[in-house]
């Protein structure tokens, strides 16, 4: 019978195999197939309906809460209680409230008049197991209509997903099977075709420009390059098959010992159920675990988790904090070097994807803006910034201090802090500077990027590393041929 509020009877039908037929049905699509030849997009597209799967069976199993099957329930369970006398008195009754939510109604009615005059003991058996079985097919049919809607709804963010990352190739040009898991993530933002043109347009600028993307790809480096104990991640752990020695395991019979295993049994032990008046021993030494057994000795195989341990010719796995590049938006920025700094954040980007580092850019002129690059919407994030026009004047002093009160958590423990400018402004205070050589001593590195020959140089020393990157006007038009 139903449980008190039907929610056992529509736990029993979301795991009859339907989920699991719709999983199935999802990746038997051809375009899916299709996707998933890339090893990366394949875990992505399982990892993803994984998920669809949890959250999708706990919608289905909501469905019996609707106020129809919760009417039509209460009813039910009201009903069978009720003895035999009482039953056929008020089952007119309930029929009667059944007409409007139920789809047992008509058949019901059906079953009372074939009865009708005849108190058959049998029938509201019966009558009750038709009800049953009616609820069930209409919790079934029910969940089906919802698993439905919610497959369309995944195909479609699928299809969303894999259009997104058949535009965004390019992005991935630096990473590896875990960078297009990130993308994978990031590929819900719908983005447009403008928007896809944007990022083609800054991918090819980055090309052109290998200036820049060799600054990019040193930055990167720096942060694995730390020799700091505190931050090698721990040694991987991994499942594998390992033999182990085990008393269940029935290899070889290594002694005779006392126990209650009756596959085990030396054979004298039975004599003692030969004879009734000796049986009652049998038991008793069944009870205390005194029947003699066979020792038994063997290996058995077990999938356990180890520590995979790296070889010493290899350097330990270093935990990278995140990128945060500050970029100068004012509009003495405005033309090349905005395109520069533009495409520089795109490039740590895709470092920062391949690397499960997060990306941070931080806008700064008269005002501050800052955009997440790689975190779930970070494609429309990236978009965003790279259509914003360069404007205003230079105020470096408030996104060094925001940069570096963000610094002093442990999330931004050896983490890259890039300024792009074009630094035509007055050197920092003494205070600044410490703080900066406080977190220096944190494994915290901080770069500049100059994009103009005009940058004060007293500004630039408080940095780790200052790269300078102003081509003639003469190289730039030769880049664009």
């Amino acid at each position: 019978m139903l449980g008190a509020d039907g929610l056992n009877l529509a736990l029993m039908v979301a795991d009859s195999g339907i989920i699991d037929s719709a999983v199935n049905d999802l990746l038997a699509r051809s375009q899916v197939m299709a996707m998933t030849e890339n090893r990366g997009v394949k875990t992505s597209v399982k990892n993803h309906l994984l998920k669809w799967r949890g959250s999708v069976k706990k919608r289905i199993t909501k469905v019996c809460e609707t106020e129809r099957f919760q009417q039509e329930l209460a009813l039910y369970q009201e009903v069978i209680h009720w003895d035999e006398e009482q039953f056929f008195a008020e089952i007119p009754n309930i029929v009667r409230k059944l007409e409007w939510h139920s789809a047992f109604y008509l058949q019901a009615r059906r079953l009372l008049e074939k009865n009708k005059g005849l108190h058959n003991p049998m029938f509201p058996h019966y009558f009750c197991d038709q009800w049953y079985q009616s609820l069930s097919d209409a919790i079934k049919q029910a969940q089906l209509t919802e698993l439905e809607a919610n497959k369309e709804k995944v195909l479609k963010d699928l299809y969303q997903r894999m259009e997104t990352m058949k535009n965004m190739d390019k992005v991935t040009e630096e990473g590896d099977e875990g960078s297009v898991g990130r993308l994978w993530d990031m590929a819900s933002a719908k983005l447009s075709k403008s928007d896809l043109t944007v990022m083609k347009r800054h991918a090819e600028f980055l090309k052109k420009n290998k200036g820049l993307q060799d600054i990019a790809e040193k930055l990167g480096r720096m942060a694995g390059q730390v020799d700091e104990p505190e931050l090698n991640r721990a040694p991987a752990e991994d499942l594998q098959m390992v033999e182990e020695k085990s008393d269940e395991a029935t290899d070889d019979i290594v002694g005779i010992h006392e126990s209650d295993d009756l596959n085990k049994l030396l054979p004298n032990e039975t004599m003692f159920l030969a004879y009734p008046e000796l049986e009652v021993v049998f038991y008793k030494h069944l009870v205390d675990k005194r029947l003699m057994n066979y020792k038994m000795q063997g290996k058995s195989r077990t999938l356990r988790k180890v520590r995979a341990q790296k070889p010493d010719n290899k350097s330990v796995d270093v935990e990278k904090g995140p990128f945060i590049v500050c970029v100068d938006a004012s509009g003495s920025m405005s033309g090349f070097p905005e395109q520069c700094a533009k495409a520089m954040a795109y490039a740590l980007m895709q470092i920062a994807l391949a690397e499960d580092r997060d990306c941070y850019v931080i806008l700064f002129s008269t005002e501050q803006i800052t955009y997440e690059l790689t975190r779930q919407d970070g494609l429309r994030e990236a978009s965003d910034f790279l259509t914003y026009s360069f404007h205003g004047g230079t105020d470096l002093e408030p996104v060094l201090m925001k940069s570096i009160d963000l610094m002093t958590g442990d999330k931004y423990r050896n983490a890259d802090m890039v300024v792009i400018s074009d630094f035509i402004a007055p050197k920092q205070s003494e205070e600044m500077a410490k703080r900066v050589e406080q977190l220096k001593a944190h494994k915290n590195r901080f770069h500049a990027i100059s994009l103009s020959k005009y940058g004060n140089p007293e500004l630039m020393t408080m940095f780790d590393h200052c790269w300078s990157y102003h081509p003639n006007l003469v190289g730039r038009i030769m880049k664009k041929w």
